[in-house]
């Protein structure tokens, strides 16, 4: 690292770029850093999970943009000193909050070749756009839709639930609404129908539509937290009746809350019946058919319109890594095709290719998203993904034993794949104080960083919720959680006796 230190050369005026002036001293850098990554990830578990900022860490942030050059080890030194210490936790083994993968050392190679080629994803006749194909062809025959199917990479869950909602609208609406807009007594009449379980992606999504919140009827859910069919449909027949326009069914794949599946089945049923498009949220859970042991709970998925799925949650791709796969190419690119003068096909060059993939999305600007699939799949090839997702299905279960055995803790809700929903109850108080406990409980695993668990509310009910989408946990990591709940718990009561 000296070696970067040493006196510029000078540079001819005129012939001034941005690339380092000495090649090989930044070789030697970016190995030192290459290292220090692999450390930094083989070594995860020498670390805290997670760490509050002290305040001077956090003043450093506080300052004004840079205006003149800063020598290049030393913003590394400083990377090292104020950002890499502080992570979110996810790649962590027992991260278990909200729902996230855990990262791969070749997805990561990946996004780093992604940065240094450099693309944008527009045109058709070059490797990287070539590469997004592949990816969008093999999701295709994952979720066994047809060949004829159409894709996009985005950025995740959010961005596939809106582009598929919007390709429903525009292909149920009845008339051109990319002409002629949206009209009054259309808008405020369209209805969209989902469990109380959805996604809130949904719900930001019709709302950025024009269509409101309103135009989302959720439906209550039975016991094991899926779709409530019997009310579904009888709310489409009522809302026809009212003279309302039924046009989307959103069917979930792993909720949010509890990894619940709906009857995939049964919905596709009813919008075969009612003429409605079947969109399939499966951002937790699409890629569960990978696994035998969530195949079954996952037919009728194959009968959708379209399906939402996230690569960077339980197939563990760098962020960002989502996908939309819509069963009729022609509603999808009618949806976001517009061509103009500055991006007319040629048929030879590199603006030559005729599905370009600015004709399925709103971006025209997007980066090289697909090689980190392209290479982790190639490494590890599906097998192996679907048996790290059976591995946390059974992980989630042993968790659910640990649950059950103790008599201070509480299972709260049926377990959906991967995702366990309990609290510690020693019995004999009030759930006003009990939701108290297991928020203070989940806050000191935090701060002692034990363990990140999620959170989340069934009722009036807090939960402290753990999401085993991670490929590094052990059944030790799960041990080790019970242990700390119960103590910590224990530890609370008594301060408060």
């Amino acid at each position: 690292m000296e070696e970067m230190n040493r006196e510029p050369e000078k540079v001819e005026q005129g012939s001034e770029s941005l690339d380092p002036l000495d090649w090989e001293s930044m070789k030697s850098l970016l190995h030192i850093m290459v290292d220090d990554a692999i450390d930094y990830v083989a070594n995860v578990r020498d670390r805290k999970i997670w760490q509050e900022m002290p305040d001077h860490v956090q003043a450093y942030f506080d300052t004004t943009l840079p205006e003149r050059p800063s020598d290049i080890t030393q913003v590394y030194r400083e990377l090292k000193e104020k950002i890499l210490p502080y992570p979110m936790g996810n790649i962590h083994p027992r991260f278990w909050a909200w729902y996230m993968g855990s990262g791969t050392i070749t997805g990561a190679i990946g996004d780093f070749w992604a940065s240094i080629m450099n693309p944008n994803l527009g045109g058709g006749n070059h490797a990287p756009h070539k590469v997004e194909e592949q990816i969008i062809s093999w999701m295709i025959d994952m979720i066994q839709f047809p060949k004829s199917a159409s894709g996009l990479l985005v950025s995740g869950g959010s961005m596939a639930n809106f582009t598929g909602l919007l390709v429903a609208r525009n292909a149920k609406a009845g008339y051109d609404v990319r002409t002629e807009g949206l009209k009054d007594n259309v808008a405020n009449r369209m209805r969209v129908y989902s469990s109380t379980e959805v996604h809130s992606s949904n719900q930001k999504a019709l709302e950025i539509m024009g269509l409101g919140a309103k135009s989302l009827c959720k439906i209550p859910v039975l016991d094991d937290y899926t779709i409530d069919v019997t009310r579904l449909q009888e709310q489409i027949c009522k809302d026809k009746v009212a003279g309302l326009l039924p046009f989307c069914i959103i069917g979930t794949a792993g909720t949010i809350n509890t990894g619940a599946i709906d009857d995939l089945n049964a919905l596709a049923d009813i919008c075969e019946r009612e003429d409605l498009w079947l969109h399939v949220d499966g951002a937790i859970g699409a890629v569960a058919v990978l696994s035998d042991r969530v195949k079954r709970p996952l037919r009728g998925m194959e009968k959708a319109d379209s399906v939402a799925l996230d690569l960077h949650k339980w197939m563990h791709m760098p962020f960002e890594a989502g996908c939309i796969i819509v069963k009729h190419q022609d509603a999808h690119k009618n949806t976001f095709s517009l061509i103009p003068e500055y991006l007319a096909k040629n048929t030879r060059g590199v603006a030559s290719g005729e599905n370009w993939f600015s004709e399925y999305g709103l971006q025209l600007s997007r980066r090289f998203r697909a090689l980190k699939v392209w290479m982790s799949l190639k490494e590890h090839g599906t097998i192996r993904f679907g048996d790290m997702i059976s591995k946390n299905i059974d992980q989630a279960q042993y968790l659910g034993r640990l649950i059950r055995a103790n008599a201070k803790l509480e299972l709260l809700a049926p377990i959906g794949l991967d995702i366990v929903c309990f609290r510690y109850n020693p019995g004999k108080l009030k759930d006003e104080l009990l939701n108290d406990l297991n928020k203070e409980i989940k806050l000191q695993l935090e701060e002692e960083a034990i363990a990140v668990p999620g959170y989340t509310t069934l009722g009036d009910v807090y939960c402290i919720r753990i999401a085993i989408a991670n490929h590094r946990t052990t059944l030790q990591d799960l041990n080790e959680l019970i242990f700390h709940v119960v103590r910590l718990g224990d530890n609370l009561i008594r301060a408060q006796a």
